[in-house]
């Protein structure tokens, strides 16, 4: 029995310094994750909560049945500037994930510093092609002609109005104002107003969705010239959007709007919801609110009024797989992608919950025939994609402060807008040497 003590403690040391050695030899010359022989982890990178991560690990579970070579390991990440700045880091110490949840809005910034794997070549022997997909989607994922990211999701922007409202005052609930002038017209008839007070509002151009991307496009104007991608932020058109809200701002007072939207609540006392606002640009996004928080709203939507009553449009955002710069495990992580990408994928990623980038699965979906819903979907060939350049987050920054200054009379439109296109270029040229 002595003896057996005695010799425990370094039979025991023995054995771990073996099982170390032997788990390191296992690893050594294969940098990837394994799941047991012949397996490869790709690990991932989110920011999905509630159904979304519901309906992803759906597309997971049917992905993994299909592959079962691959396991996928999902890594919750909170979407922020803080994950972006950890996804940055760990691309540039060599050890990303494989795969990384990615607002496509960044795809440009990102790829220009050379941060994201090129899928231009993957994509076409997969038969991953634009056609597959709404027009913007397929832009904004790409940079300078190369893919980049693979679009999973999509939105758009509508005009939401008050049926109700509308009868009140003696407006067709049936016939939402289609030009400028109409709306112009329908939001002084809505309007209640005591003193500086707004008892309600009919409508105001810059609350909620109402960017100066919507306006400058419903304007008919352009943020970037396609040939060169210098940017246009002074096209005549988005001066003229401009120079529309701003006389929109004198013609109510912008200090008592800004009273009026500064006090305006969230949920259950979003304005719109509560009967404060009458009408206001937003997205699909809205609806699910509504249907929470407000049941029996008697709303409709349609396309954003331009100057003509024609032309409609609008513009689209959403979410992107990524494959960043030095994935130990690109084939793999590029078949997760293809199949995120393809019908069946998106079919279970987006159930209840987003728009797809695929006609054909919101036509499954059935929101062609939902009354509300089919509004957003029919508008989507016609949308447009925000830039997709190196400085994004710049030119949106830009524009937002534009808007705020020009509105509130701190310089003309034209000059704001010459300002953010000078601002903007200027910061583009670096890319260019």
């Amino acid at each position: 029995m002595g003896r057996s003590k005695k010799f425990a403690f370094p039979i025991l040391v023995y054995f771990l310094v073996m099982l170390l050695l032997v788990t390191a030899c296992s690893t050594k010359g294969d940098s990837s994750d394994q799941a047991g022989e012949g397996n490869t982890t790709v690990t991932m990178w989110h920011g999905l909560t509630s159904i979304d991560l519901d309906n992803m690990n759906k597309v997971v579970k049917a992905f993994e049945e299909k592959n079962p070579t691959i396991k996928m390991k999902l890594v919750y990440t909170e979407s922020s500037e803080g994950s972006d700045q950890k996804l940055l880091t760990a691309v540039a110490g060599g050890n990303p994930p494989d795969v990384a949840l990615f607002d496509r809005f960044k795809v440009g910034t990102w790829a220009a510093q050379g941060s994201l794997t090129d899928l231009s070549s993957m994509a076409a022997e997969s038969g991953i092609r634009k056609e597959m997909y709404y027009p913007f989607a397929w832009e904004e994922s790409s940079y300078q002609g190369k893919l980049y990211a693979m679009p999973m999701d999509t939105d758009s922007r509508l005009l939401f109005y008050n049926k109700d409202h509308f009868k009140e005052v003696g407006l067709d609930p049936n016939k939402p104002p289609q030009t400028i002038a109409e709306l112009e017209a329908a939001a002084e008839k809505l309007t209640i107003k005591e003193g500086k007070r707004f008892k309600r509002i009919g409508f105001i151009p810059w609350y909620s969705q109402g960017w100066l991307y919507t306006w400058g496009w419903a304007f008919g104007g352009e943020f970037q010239d396609a040939a060169t991608g210098k940017i246009t932020a002074n096209d005549p058109k988005v001066v003229e959007a401009l120079q529309w809200m701003t006389d929109f701002g004198k013609k109510y007072n912008v200090e008592d709007i800004a009273g009026f939207t500064s006090a305006a609540g969230t949920e259950e006392m979003d304005p719109f919801i509560s009967g404060q606002v009458s009408m206001k640009i937003s997205g699909n996004f809205t609806v699910k609110g509504i249907e929470k928080f407000k049941p029996d709203l008697n709303y409709g939507v349609a396309p954003i009024p331009t100057p003509t009553g024609t032309n409609f449009t609008t513009w689209s955002g959403g979410g992107s797989a990524i494959i960043p710069k030095g994935s130990k495990n690109v084939a793999a992580a590029w078949k997760f992608l293809e199949f995120l990408g393809k019908e069946e994928g998106q079919t279970l990623l987006n159930a209840d919950s987003q728009i797809s980038v695929i006609d054909s699965v919101n036509d499954k979906y059935g929101y062609k025939d939902d009354p509300i819903m089919k509004e957003f979907i029919n508008i989507l060939p016609n949308s447009h994609n925000r830039p997709v350049i190196p400085e994004g987050q710049l030119l949106w920054n830009e524009l937002a402060s534009a808007t705020e200054k020009a509105t509130r009379g701190n310089g003309t439109p034209k000059e704001n807008l010459d300002r953010v296109t000078e601002t903007v270029n200027k910061a583009l040229e670096k890319y260019d040497k």
